[in-house]
């Protein structure tokens, strides 16, 4: 069998692992509080940034959303595969205007479990005839640069919070900026598919409308009908987004350019709005506040965070 060069190496391995990498989308999560009773699904609500506790009930109201997805599909360019569980945590001031921002918890607003490829490199392309890669399917076996990750990442806050948008269809619920962190040693650390300079900005909508209830309960959690908290519970709508742009990889592999280049003509990328698509099946949204914010202004802030860390086991 000929030689081939490490780059001729790297340039093969990532043309053909591109797809196996978006399989995997995923995010490491840190440890995460157990909240009591109504609280429990708020377990990253940011309830001590600045901005929530700066909110006196009057001018500003402070909210917990947090929704939540076991599986979905994802296209990006010419690929499409399926996606595991995702998680989106954020904090809202609504001002009396009617307009609201969006306050990030630290660790980001988007997170999802952490997933690998299942057989790796060797479950993408070997066997082969194609003696290059025949050569890689002999040194990859039993090898640590068999296995691919790949991490979905927040980079900023999201924007454009259209609470009305929950409980009807067709309407952009939120703008979350995101990358995908490609992860291999052939890889190095740096490949991703958008930046935070460029990102991908997903902007979900419900397909169906979602199955409303509220429930009331006290500060520490505990149901209550009349209770000082309620919480919104949007159930069961599969949201969709095919409005979002791709761009193209980079960072990838030794030789950046040329590793870039395999990634991107593998995947398809970049990508034009229109031929990409998100989709989340049986969301599970919440939303919880204050029932008479103004009843404790100028305090409203502080009152939800001594709630929310009341609620703390």
């Amino acid at each position: 069998m000929p030689p081939f060069s490490t780059r001729t190496r790297l340039a093969t391995v990532s043309a053909l692992t591109a797809l196996g990498a978006f399989a995997s989308l995923g995010t490491a999560t840190a440890a995460e509080p157990a909240l009591n009773g109504e609280w429990a699904p708020f377990t990253r609500c940011p309830v001590d940034a600045p901005a929530m506790l700066a909110a006196d009930g009057l001018a500003q109201t402070p909210q917990c959303v947090v929704s939540s997805s076991t599986s979905g599909s994802i296209k990006l360019g010419n690929t499409t595969v399926v996606t595991g569980k995702t998680n989106l945590q954020i904090g809202i001031v609504q001002n009396a205007d009617g307009t609201s921002s969006v306050v990030a918890p630290p660790g980001g607003a988007l997170i999802a479990e952490p997933a690998t490829v299942p057989g790796g490199l060797l479950g993408l392309m070997c066997p082969s005839d194609i003696p290059v890669i025949t050569g890689l399917c002999e040194s990859l076996e039993n090898s640590s640069l068999n296995k691919i990750t790949a991490t979905m990442e927040s980079v900023g806050a999201p924007y454009a919070f259209n609470q009305t948008a929950g409980i009807l269809t067709d309407m952009p619920i939120v703008a979350l900026p995101v990358r995908i962190h490609l992860e291999n040693p052939l890889l190095g650390s740096k490949c991703y598919i958008g930046t935070a300079a460029n990102p991908i900005v997903l902007r979900p909508e419900n397909r169906d409308f979602p199955a409303f209830d509220m429930t009331f309960f006290q500060g520490d959690g505990t149901s209550d009908p009349a209770g000082e908290m309620s919480r919104i519970n949007l159930t069961g709508s599969t949201q969709n987004d095919s409005t979002f742009a791709v761009p193209g990889a980079t960072g990838c592999g030794l030789n950046v350019g040329l590793i870039n280049l395999a990634v991107n003509a593998k995947t398809g990328l970049p990508s034009a709005s229109g031929n990409n698509s998100l989709t989340l099946h049986n969301t599970q949204t919440y939303l919880t506040g204050l029932n008479a914010p103004g009843t404790v202004a100028p305090r409203a802030g502080a009152v939800l965070a001594e709630n929310w860390h009341s609620a703390v086991k």
